[in-house]
């Protein structure tokens, strides 16, 4: 493997166009109506300036791959699984529709750990996207890449219990089922390939899951659209979640919300209370 120290600091340039046809995608995607004012709702940067990687230098599991040529951004790791681990975002001001966007992403950290159930690496990246030339969202985003389980290993998440969420601790509460469709078209909006979302023998086979999983930041955009409910449309300030379990497709998805406007609590969990991403925010003002 190549040394770590060459891959930090590298920096990546992408633009894109928030267009109509897109927006209107994002929107009927999450049961949305455009908003009178033409500005998206926050999560929508997630969906813009995207890889476009040729489907030739795709990795056997549906991600581009880093093939350590001195043009690449991303450091070759070997581990098999990557996972999005979880994000910290400030948002500065809204993106309308129409804008242009661009993202400037650069490499902070890269750590090789021993973890217990074997090497880990972790890296954090960057991102600046502007809209219009403004500021619009600054991002550090945590990666993982972790080795392939142990032949035997109990596919992942356990099995759900027999258990029940607790809704009587939290503030607000919504219920829902994240369908194949739905992960269908979010992949389809961020051409993200990744076969853990959409390919059932993988999943299963391969990564070891019970069923395809969730993308890590739709389950935050659900959180994000809680959150808008008690601080208002595009009012938020600060938002940084962690992913602690897979959530699977066609099994129940409980989003809950608690505290103060300076400092939500924010969690998305399984039907029997397994935590599956943990989150905080702030209001605006």
């Amino acid at each position: 493997m190549t040394d770590a120290n060459e891959w930090i600091g590298r920096e990546e340039r992408q633009t894109d166009r928030l267009d109509v046809p897109l927006a209107h995608r994002w929107l009927a995607t999450l049961n949305l109506t455009p908003r009178e004012d033409g500005s998206m709702p926050q999560g929508i940067h997630w969906c813009l300036c995207v890889p476009e990687t040729p489907t030739a230098r795709l990795g056997p599991d549906g991600h581009p791959a880093s093939d350590g040529s001195p043009g690449s951004f991303q450091r070759p790791v070997p581990a098999a699984r990557r996972m999005w681990a979880g994000s910290d975002l400030t948002f500065h001001a809204p993106i309308p529709v129409s804008a242009w966007i661009e993202r400037l992403s650069r490499i902070e950290t890269i750590e090789d750990k021993q973890g217990g159930s074997g090497k880990l690496t972790f890296v954090t990246v960057s991102h600046e996207t502007r809209a219009d030339n403004v500021l619009a969202v600054t991002e550090r985003q945590t990666l993982v890449y972790r080795d392939a389980p142990p032949p035997g290993a109990p596919p992942a998440p356990p099995p759900l219990g027999d258990t029940r969420f607790n809704e009587g601790e939290w503030e607000a509460v919504e219920r829902m089922m994240p369908t194949m469709p739905l992960l269908f078209r979010y992949s389809a909006l961020t051409f993200n390939t990744h076969r853990i979302h959409y390919d059932a023998d993988y999943v299963r086979d391969v990564e070891n899951y019970r069923g395809p999983v969730v993308h890590g930041p739709l389950t935050a955009t659900l959180l994000l659209r809680l959150a808008a409910r008690k601080c208002g449309e595009n009012r938020l300030a600060r938002f940084a979640f962690r992913g602690t379990s897979p959530a699977i497709v066609d099994e129940e998805l409980v989003l809950a919300l608690r505290g103060p406007r300076d400092a939500l609590e924010l969690g998305a969990f399984a039907a029997d209370g397994r935590q599956v991403m943990k989150a905080e925010a702030a209001c605006q003002g």
